[in-house]
């Protein structure tokens, strides 16, 4: 069993390309948030759980490593590994492959925070969500941490 909870595939897009002819790191980043639209879906806790309930995740976190370029046109997919959740966060992680060489491209790392959007602070989910959560991370959490999880950024030394 796959400890993916779900894959987000995307082009590299004309409109994603830098001056030194590669994808620019920020649409790196808008490739990962369109994947966590796709988590959030799938996790019950995206539109339309913002709709019906108005709680709502903010991201208070990420860490983004970029490994290998991509160029114009080249396909990628996103997926999404569930790390924790407890009563007001959520963390997970993104990889990002290069669709043809299966070579990973980049990662992130993200924590959220359940916010409360009548107030805009954050607020614990409600005992069944929770519940309903912490079993997707029963289901998909992997045995160990992926590469790159956890990191700081510091010099060595």
């Amino acid at each position: 069993m796959s400890n993916y909870v779900i894959e987000h595939q995307d082009v590299v897009r004309p409109e994603w390309i830098d001056s030194n002819g590669h994808m620019n790191l920020a649409c790196y980043v808008v490739a990962f948030d369109h994947a966590t639209d796709k988590l959030y879906a799938a996790l019950g806790i995206g539109d339309a759980y913002r709709e019906a309930t108005s709680f709502s995740c903010f991201t208070a976190e990420t860490h983004t490593l970029y490994e290998r370029e991509l160029l114009l046109g080249e396909k990628l997919v996103v997926r999404s590994l569930l790390l924790g959740v407890d009563a007001k966060r959520v963390h997970y992680f993104h990889e990002m492959f290069h669709v043809e060489t299966g070579v990973r491209a980049a990662a992130q790392e993200l924590m959220a925070l359940h916010i409360d959007m009548r107030v805009r602070r954050v607020a614990p989910f409600a005992p069944d969500r929770l519940t309903d959560l912490q079993a997707t991370v029963a289901r998909y959490k992997p045995a160990a941490l992926p590469k790159g999880a956890g990191r700081k950024i510091a010099l060595p030394g």
